[in-house]
C-alpha cells in the first residue's frame, strides 16, 4: 500500500491525449491523462468512464438521441459518468488534468481505431 500524490505524477505527463496508469483495482484502472484540443468522436460498447477533472476545465460533447447537441462542462473538482454506448467527445480549451476510472481492458479511442488508439498504458 502505497499513498499516491496526484499533483507529482501530472509532472511526469508531457503529451496530450496519452493516459497513464496511476493504479488498479477490482480490474479497474486508475488513469491519469492531460487534455488539450478535441479529442475524437468514439463509444465504449460495455463500459462506462469516469472523468474526474484534477486542474482545469473541460467540456463534454454528446451525440446520442438522449444527449443531441448536447455539451456539459466539467469544472475542477467535479467528475462525469458518460454511460456505456453514448457517443462522446471530450474538448479541452486550455489544459485540463483528469483522472479517469474504468476497467482495466477499456480502450481510450473506443470503438475507433485509428493513430490515437493506445493498446498497452505506460505507468506512472
Amino acid at each position: 500500500m502505497n499513498k499516491v500524490n496526484i499533483a507529482e505524477k501530472f509532472q511526469h505527463i508531457h503529451e496530450y491525449w496519452k493516459p497513464y496508469i496511476a493504479a488498479e483495482l477490482n480490474g479497474q484502472a486508475v488513469k491519469l491523462d492531460k487534455l488539450k484540443g478535441e479529442f475524437i468522436w468514439h463509444h465504449h460498447e460495455h463500459e462506462d468512464e469516469m472523468f474526474l477533472v484534477v486542474k482545469g476545465r473541460f467540456r463534454m460533447e454528446y451525440r446520442d438521441k438522449d444527449f443531441r447537441d448536447r455539451h456539459i462542462w466539467i469544472e475542477e473538482g467535479e467528475f462525469i459518468v458518460v454511460p456505456r454506448g453514448v457517443e462522446h467527445r471530450p474538448v479541452a480549451e486550455e489544459e485540463a488534468w483528469i483522472m479517469l476510472f474504468e476497467p482495466a481492458s477499456t480502450l481510450n479511442t473506443g470503438n475507433v481505431e485509428n493513430e490515437m488508439t493506445l493498446r498497452e498504458l505506460e505507468r506512472v
